[in-house]
């Protein structure tokens, strides 16, 4: 689908089988974690209406994603009830976290380095999504197919706003420099998002890397 094809684009590698296999090894794990994740995505997307409140539309395409997630957040639950999964707390994985780290402070760079981590994060959720579809029970399987379309919506939701507001308030004489910078953010954050992906980790996450 062209949906894939614009994030495989975007990625600079895709999901190792390593990490496939081992989340086929530990589907309540999976779960557990892919609910947090989608919790995480509506409050992440509720957090940036609440710090920008001036920017219309953002308000209204994050407005948009937090309640989305927070469906997609039911539904999860709701599978995992299916299958007498207990919901409880884990330990966030290091792949956001690590690239939240390397965001710049000042504005309007923060915001921008924000959408674009954003769209890393949705890019990502959407692969492994397809990634994992083929290998899981029908009711699974399903499920993260029919996320495909809706998440890398929102993967083009955060990237097109951070072109948006990379672009806002620029002169002709600095454009061509800002797009350059543009682009350079999207190589640095892309080529930390690929080292995450192939590394080791300790612990099974939604996004984590490889086993040890």
């Amino acid at each position: 689908m062209s949906e894939l094809s614009a994030i495989n684009n975007f990625l600079l590698c895709p999901t190792p089988q390593a990490w496939v296999d081992w989340a086929l090894e530990n589907e309540t794990l999976l779960l557990i974690d892919h609910a947090n994740c989608e919790k995480k995505a509506a409050a992440s997307a509720m957090n940036l209406m609440y710090r920008y409140v001036d920017k219309p539309d953002l308000l209204k395409k994050m407005s948009q994603l937090a309640r989305e997630e927070l469906l997609h957040f039911e539904q999860v639950v709701a599978l995992m009830q299916e299958k007498s999964i207990h919901y409880h707390h884990l330990s966030s994985s290091r792949y956001a976290a690590s690239m939240r780290a390397e965001m710049r402070t000042h504005e309007p760079a923060r915001l921008i380095d924000t959408l674009i981590v954003g769209a890393f994060v949705e890019a990502r959720s959407c692969e492994r999504f397809a990634a994992l579809a083929p290998f899981l029970d029908k009711q699974i399987s399903r499920f993260y197919n029919s996320l495909l379309r809706s998440e890398s919506r929102h993967f083009m939701d955060y990237l097109s706003l951070a072109r948006q507001y990379n672009d806002e308030d620029i002169d002709q004489s600095t454009k061509e420099s800002s797009i350059e910078s543009f682009n350079e953010r999207i190589n640095y954050f892309a080529k930390m998002e690929a080292e995450l992906i192939n590394s080791v980790d300790e612990t099974f996450r939604f996004h984590s890397g490889i086993p040890a």
